[in-house]
């Protein structure tokens, strides 16, 4: 792990925090390109009404305006929690050199967890991945986040 790799998934925690006070599933996003962010996100799937609204699609989206074009050679995906399909195959398709992310996700990550897509073999684009970068702090900003909204239910189903 590079020193900027730490600094860079700081940067990907400031917004998944912002995502989180917005009602966001706390997941931020950064890329990277010759040590300038090229684009920041969270989460945005409730603000926008938009099931695709994932932090990395968003900077995917970003990113691709900002360098005028759909490849982004050279760029780095930093991201709090390891991508999900949708977003694993816009990385793909971006053809994002490196992906690092925070924390594993058991139930939908494509990095590894449920399946590898990032690194499948017949894809004709892989990128590097790391993982687990600042990953506790990461898995611990979800967990408070969904410890929260299940005490948020519980409560109002006491009160019903």
């Amino acid at each position: 792990m590079l020193v900027t790799d730490d600094s860079w998934m700081a940067a990907a925690l400031e917004e998944a925090r912002a995502a989180a006070a917005a009602g966001e599933v706390p997941v931020g996003a950064v890329i990277v390109r010759d040590g300038a962010a090229l684009a920041r996100s969270g989460n945005r799937t409730l603000r926008d009404q938009d099931p695709t609204a994932h932090a990395e699609a968003l900077v995917i989206r970003a990113a691709a305006a900002a360098l005028d074009s759909w490849r982004l050679d050279g760029c780095s995906l930093y991201v709090t929690l390891e991508p999900c399909a949708m977003c694993a195959g816009a990385i793909v398709l971006a053809r994002l050199d490196r992906v690092v992310f925070g924390a594993w996700d058991d139930k939908a990550g494509m990095a590894g967890s449920v399946a590898d897509l990032l690194r499948h073999p017949r894809l004709n684009h892989r990128p590097e991945v790391l993982a687990g970068v600042r990953g506790e702090e990461c898995a611990e900003l979800l967990t408070t986040f969904f410890r929260s909204r299940r005490q948020i239910v519980d409560s109002s189903a006491s009160t019903a």
